[in-house]
């Protein structure tokens, strides 16, 4: 989501910055209401395909009505994410429950909602629905999600297909999993599905996956177990480099006509990256510049805690100036305010001569950006802001250091 601006003054939408930033303090994230409903409506019209959102993106209520208001189902990997899906207004029959670390209680919880499927991960777990199944004298509804053994061609800590990863059931144990499945009384299979890894931007990935998936569903039916679902994941590759995401959206609806042609199958996806990442960004205050060893360091109050990508996968961001336009460049190196030699947002970032006090934006921060933030150095989560036009709402308020401590309690022996 880029911004535009008038007279010098930077517009997020129809909102000038300057006006949240006399309301709010920094750092916050913004998001634009009219980027993801937009964004859906694109990759719906591609895919024709069921489409799930998944929470873990962004789990904050605002996004998750929007998603259900665009027509989304929701797909959770935790009983929090569930109830808070559930308290959007998502109908329950439009909730899938993944996971590969789901416990009696979540499962318990999940049967009691009547959600659409448990996407089971482990033939354990497929033991355990059925005893829960069996007490609670219920037949689950289940699906199966399968590991392909399919790399996606990114980077290692995002990598979910490859038969080493922790997810899915082996594709190879399709033997015991149909003649296990026969023995359980109390589960209903209703599909199957798998997802091998964020960023995929290879079709020839998604046709490899497509084709598997479609075998596998097939041999299903070969057993006499009739699957209605076949989920293809999620992963769609978003371009973190330019405005602009470059994937191949309308290939992959081609695909899905290439290989699903007259298969009966309903097909769904479970994108969450590429719906809201390019709607959100962070506005950040420079605390101070300083110049160590030949590296000309702009400090900012928005560091690791804020934004924990680059931190984590080594992700790049771009960053914009929003002051003094017009000066110079400088190659900066943007570090955050956490006691972390890896809190440095970005490096050899091109921007005009800055001070302090001025603002910076950090684009593309829509996904895994609040939702992965953290109290590290006893730092407050910040606000996220909602923008639709010319409005602005505060969607979640900034955290407080006194809430934050409230939340700590000291024996009576202390």
């Amino acid at each position: 989501m880029d911004i535009t601006f008038h007279r010098n003054k930077p517009f997020f939408e129809g909102v000038c910055i300057e006006d949240i930033l006399d309301s709010q303090n920094t750092p916050f994230y913004l998001y634009s209401q009219k980027n993801i409903e937009d964004t859906y409506k694109n990759l719906n019209n591609s895919l024709r395909s069921e489409i799930f959102y998944a929470v873990k993106a962004n789990s904050n209520q605002a996004l998750l009505r929007i998603m259900k208001n665009c027509g989304s189902g929701a797909d959770v990997v935790s009983a929090g994410e569930l109830e808070r899906s559930l308290e959007a207004g998502f109908d329950p029959t439009q909730i899938i429950f993944e996971g590969v670390g789901k416990s009696e209680t979540d499962i318990k919880f999940a049967i009691n909602k009547n959600i659409r499927l448990i996407n089971v991960e482990s033939l354990n777990e497929i033991k355990l629905i059925n005893e829960v199944g069996s007490n609670l004298n219920k037949t689950i509804n289940i699906g199966i999600r399968l590991n392909p053994d399919i790399h996606g061609n990114t980077i290692d800590k995002i990598t979910t297909g490859k038969k080493t990863d922790k997810f899915g059931i082996d594709i190879d144990q399709l033997t015991n999993i149909f003649s296990e499945l026969k023995s359980y009384k109390h589960i209903n299979i209703k599909g199957i599905s798998c997802h091998v890894g964020s960023q995929l931007k290879d079709l020839k990935i998604f046709e490899n996956v497509f084709s598997i998936m479609k075998k596998t569903a097939d041999e299903f039916s070969s057993q006499e177990i009739k699957l209605e679902h076949v989920d293809l994941g999620g992963g769609f590759g978003v371009n973190y480099e330019s405005e602009i995401n470059n994937l191949d959206i309308q290939g992959i609806g081609k695909l899905i006509n290439k290989i699903f042609h007259q298969s009966g199958y309903k097909i769904s996806f479970e994108p969450g990256r590429y719906l809201v990442a390019k709607s959100g960004v962070i506005i950040t205050k420079i605390l101070t510049s300083k110049e160590n060893g030949g590296i000309n360091f702009l400090i900012t109050d928005a560091g690791m805690q804020t934004l924990i990508r680059p931190a984590l996968y080594g992700a790049i961001h771009r960053i914009e100036a929003l002051n003094d336009l017009e000066k110079d460049k400088v190659n900066y190196t943007i570090g955050g305010p956490i006691c972390e030699s890896s809190d440095i947002i970005a490096k050899n970032v091109l921007l005009p001569d800055q001070k302090i006090n001025n603002y910076l934006l950090i684009h593309d921060v829509g996904a895994y950006g609040a939702v992965m933030a953290s109290n590290y150095n006893s730092r407050g989560i910040p606000a996220e802001i909602l923008v639709n036009q010319n409005k602005f709402f505060v969607i979640h308020q900034e955290e407080k250091i006194t809430n934050i401590i409230k939340r700590d309690k000291i024996p009576d022996w202390l």
